[in-house]
């Protein structure tokens, strides 16, 4: 039953229905993040927004067409998230911990593209999600329940974790072996957004984790909160606008390199 259900995944994850998706979800993912860049400049130049993913498929949404668009963008990183789940399937042939780390590892991007596909589904439908009330209610709540602060802890200390992570790979540009990179000036061009975009996308998460742990702390859900939530803390640092506004191009940064990604990913799976 095991080995069947790798071949069938095997055979999904080679299919051609299905790379077109993972490449088209790369390309979604990437004009998210642009969206998301551009408000977050916006807020830094002492404007308003929604710097998070609810806020740029609201912006989707205000557009012409943006219900079709949104529905396409779901369609697209939820294949993204599928392609994802069979990738981490077929990655651990054993069961030493390096490969399970893989596995956790695509397991894990697949919930962010499938839970990103069904913001999108929900915006198109008229709701209007706010992530950073959504984070206190769940903070909130955690803290309510035998454990649960040390459960929120952990929240945040693996979010934190993962910007540190994301961080990490912009410094060393270790995103590059997720790609066949073209020659030359091209290439260059590729590295240099990816390594912008995956530091600020880093310290972004960085926040939102810090924001999860003094909730933690301090058992103030208050202080909980999402993207939004991170780039208002960040604001109110010093020399804050300028900080956002790194923060808001390295977003922009991140997304193009998103588009990169989608034709240059390399899908060959295991």
């Amino acid at each position: 039953m095991k080995d069947a259900a790798k071949r069938a995944a095997r055979i999904a994850e080679r299919s051609t229905a299905m790379r077109l998706l993972a490449r088209g979800g790369y390309a979604a993912n990437g004009a998210v993040h642009v969206l998301i860049g551009v408000i977050v400049l916006v807020i830094a130049f002492g404007g308003r927004g929604e710097s998070d993913q609810a806020g740029a498929f609201a912006a989707i949404a205000a557009a012409p067409a943006g219900f079709v668009a949104l529905w396409a963008l779901a369609v697209m990183l939820a294949g993204l998230g599928v392609w994802q789940l069979f990738d981490g399937l077929l990655a651990a042939r054993s069961s030493t911990p390096a490969k399970w780390g893989v596995r956790l590892s695509r397991w894990g991007q697949a919930v962010v593209f499938l839970s990103l596909a069904g913001l999108a589904v929900s915006v198109a439908l008229g709701a209007r999600p706010d992530p950073d009330e959504t984070a206190e209610d769940a903070s909130r709540g955690a803290l309510t329940i035998p454990g649960g602060v040390v459960v929120l802890f952990l929240v945040g200390a693996g979010i934190a974790i993962g910007g540190i992570v994301f961080a990490v790979m912009g410094v060393r540009r270790s995103f590059r072996d997720k790609l066949t990179l073209p020659e030359g000036r091209l290439g260059r061009v590729v590295v240099a957004l990816g390594a912008v975009g995956f530091v600020a996308k880093g310290v972004a998460l960085l926040i939102v984790g810090i924001l999860l742990l003094v909730a933690a702390v301090r058992l103030d859900p208050e202080t909980a909160g999402g993207l939004d939530g991170a780039i208002k803390a960040l604001l109110e640092m010093f020399l804050g606008p300028l900080a956002v506004g790194l923060v808001g191009a390295g977003f922009v940064a991140y997304g193009v390199f998103c588009f990169f990604r989608a034709r240059y990913a390399w899908l060959d799976g295991p």
